[in-house]
């Protein structure tokens, strides 16, 4: 048991640290995930839900849980940073994940492989090959 220093301590800023290491060692333990670590600490939402503002906005909505808030808000910042949509969507493709498609969207053929670029990209446009991802232009005729 740890012995009370003869200066003594400030209770409020020691229940911080011990309250900061086993939340710390909880999301380790089960690797960030933030609801697996609020079951582990049995530290669900008091009434189960929570109030609070909308991301970008000056209403508020009732919210199902602080992760479902939290998560609505990083979502928000990667929009406001031009990475994500408001739906949580990418905005461009970033090569990890295939983008989903609209419904009746037709899908993309892939072209021959460009010996510029090394893309399979290349089409025939006007008589000629064409990539369309460097402008590298081949073969007429």
């Amino acid at each position: 048991m740890p012995q009370l220093p003869p200066e003594g301590l400030s209770l409020k800023e020691r229940m911080a640290q011990i309250e900061r290491s086993i939340i710390e060692q909880a999301l380790n333990r089960n690797s960030g995930n933030v609801s697996r670590t609020a079951k582990l600490l049995n530290y669900p939402e008091p009434l189960g839900d929570m109030w609070a503002f909308i991301p970008g906005t000056r209403r508020q909505q009732n919210w199902p849980s602080t992760v479902a808030y939290v998560a609505r808000l990083v979502i928000h910042r990667y929009a406001m940073l031009g990475v994500l949509d408001e739906r949580g969507y990418p905005l461009r493709e970033m090569g990890i994940l295939q983008a989903p498609k609209e419904e009746g969207e037709r899908p993309v053929m892939a072209g021959a492989r460009c010996g510029e670029c090394g893309n399979y990209t290349v089409i025939r446009k006007d008589g000629c090959d064409f990539c369309s991802a460097c402008g590298a232009v081949g073969s007429c005729g």
